[in-house]
């Protein structure tokens, strides 16, 4: 997958595609429907299938503080993206001058005369341009005049629930694992590189494998049983994500244990599956009775993956 950073790097080997545009937070079965379909009309056409996606989302620039947390790391987004396929990923810088293009010029200059796209497949609550004009009846108008179809993909749903992040987010917050499951057609998972912690996990009895978010995330802070993988490697663990009230941090951090001796992980691009909660994130008294709770937690972890072989 060729990812391209912002339209401005776009060159002429990049025209004549098929093109999908969103948020995609979650990738969950509403995005990847969206794909396949923008895969199979590249393939009508012979031309590369293209994803337009934004950093910031749009509703994060002009919400500010107010905004909602993600789904899914921006990492964790363009892995998923991935796997499903895509050829091209479009990744554009959502600011000021960029959220002024007017719907018409968003069309235009963009998807005409820099991608000379071929279709372009939307969801059924996507907008485009400035004070979010742009429509798919807009789109299917201007798609008339450029010489480009445009395509309406349906809502997914499961059990009764439309597959969305909004919704998607509200199963994370109580947490409803099995829901989020059913949304994304498999566990919900966190990606991101190893680093280098305080090993406090160690000195308490617990080496951890830790991943800082750079941004929040909709997953309820506390601890779960977890599935880690690191290319073809695989461990259950027990993990926590949180903000280390004990220790009177407030960044945001995933810290796995993983069962057996891993070695040497640091840099590495960890995908952390989510199974199970098991407990609140909380505050101890000390580190004794923290170390206490995390041997327990581990037990715990460990009964549900005798039981989930």
């Amino acid at each position: 997958m060729e990812l391209v950073r912002g339209v401005h790097n776009l060159r002429d080997r990049h025209r004549g595609c098929v093109l999908t545009i969103g948020n995609f937070d979650g990738v969950h079965l509403g995005h990847q429907a969206l794909i396949a379909r923008t895969r199979e009309l590249a393939k009508k056409f012979s031309v590369p299938s293209a994803l337009l996606t934004f950093e910031p989302l749009p509703r994060e620039f002009f919400a500010k503080d107010r905004t909602s947390p993600r789904v899914s790391t921006f990492r964790g987004k363009l892995c998923a993206i991935e796997e499903q396929g895509i050829d091209r990923v479009i990744l554009q810088r959502f600011g000021p001058a960029f959220a002024s293009w007017s719907a018409e010029r968003f069309v235009e200059e963009l998807l005409v005369d820099k991608l000379g796209v071929r279709a372009v497949g939307i969801g059924d609550d996507f907008r485009f341009g400035a004070q979010r004009r742009g429509d798919f009846a807009m789109l299917e108008q201007l798609g008339e005049r450029h010489g480009f179809e445009a395509h309406h993909i349906d809502t997914v749903a499961r059990d009764g629930m439309r597959c969305s992040s909004s919704a998607l987010r509200e199963a994370l917050t109580k947490p409803d694992l099995a829901l989020a499951a059913k949304m994304l057609g498999r566990p919900y998972r966190v990606i991101g590189h190893v680093r280098r912690g305080l090993q406090l996990g160690r000195k308490l009895g617990m080496p951890t494998v830790n991943i800082f978010l750079h941004r929040s995330l909709a997953l309820r802070l506390g601890v779960y049983v977890v599935r880690a993988r690191i290319g073809e490697r695989q461990w259950n663990g027990v993990a926590n994500i949180g903000v280390r009230p004990t220790l009177g941090f407030t960044r945001c951090l995933l810290e796995t244990h993983l069962f057996g001796d891993p070695g040497q992980l640091y840099g590495s691009i960890m995908e952390v599956e989510f199974h199970r909660w098991l407990r609140e994130e909380r505050k101890f008294d000390s580190l004794e009775l923290l170390a206490e709770q995390m041997q327990r937690d581990k037990a715990d972890a460990v009964k549900y993956w005798s039981a989930h072989v």
